[in-house]
């Protein structure tokens, strides 16, 4: 997949315009794109368009119109967006009462390199997880973290065929695991050359 580059981005003038009308197609968008884990976890599966988004928006809230700071965004950002060969997601842990949440990350160290997919009957692909920055320290783990699973050709061409998709968690204190309904699994299918 190519990276976003300036020239297609909305202006902040053209988002104020269109805003409304591609925040729901987005969000529309990203409904098939989110994978729940049990009660606590999700995998957000990101792509050219969700990763649009996220820039136009950060681009909307500090006002950012300069040319360099918009590359800097788009820097941040275009390392998210699947290649062809995997796929990129946004990895969270949602434990909304702090005293639990923070059991929790303590708890669950390590778990980003416990999630797995696998396409029918193939070999289970662990992440590449963090490859910005390291989001753990020896007490907790983060409550976001970003993966990249990377597959072979004979699994693109399975899920391409219609393979089925599940996905999991295999921790020590915490086990989940489903499998990716039709509309996600073509949605996925989408991000693969």
């Amino acid at each position: 997949m190519n990276p976003l580059t300036r020239d297609q981005l909305f202006s902040l003038e053209q988002y104020a315009r269109v805003r409304p009308e591609f925040r729901a197609r987005v969000i529309a968008h990203k409904k098939k794109r989110v994978v729940a884990l049990g009660p606590s976890a999700t995998l957000h599966f990101e792509d050219r368009l969700t990763m649009q988004y996220q820039v136009q928006e950060m681009l909307r809230l500090e006002r950012i119109f300069e040319p360099e700071l918009i590359q800097e965004e788009l820097d941040v950002y275009n390392p998210l967006i699947p290649d062809g060969t995997n796929w990129k997601a946004t990895f969270m842990l949602e434990f909304p009462d702090e005293t639990e949440r923070k059991a929790q990350l303590a708890r669950l160290i390590g778990i980003e390199r416990a999630i797995w997919v696998q396409v029918a009957d193939f070999a289970r692909v662990a992440p590449i997880a963090n490859e910005d920055l390291d989001r753990e320290t020896p007490d907790k783990t983060a409550s976001v973290h970003f993966l990249r699973f990377e597959l072979t050709p004979e699994m693109i061409k399975a899920v391409k065929d219609g393979a089925p998709i599940r996905v999991g968690i295999d921790h020590p204190h915490y086990q989940a695991e489903t499998t990716l309904t039709p509309a996600t699994r073509d949605s996925l299918a989408a991000d693969l050359a």
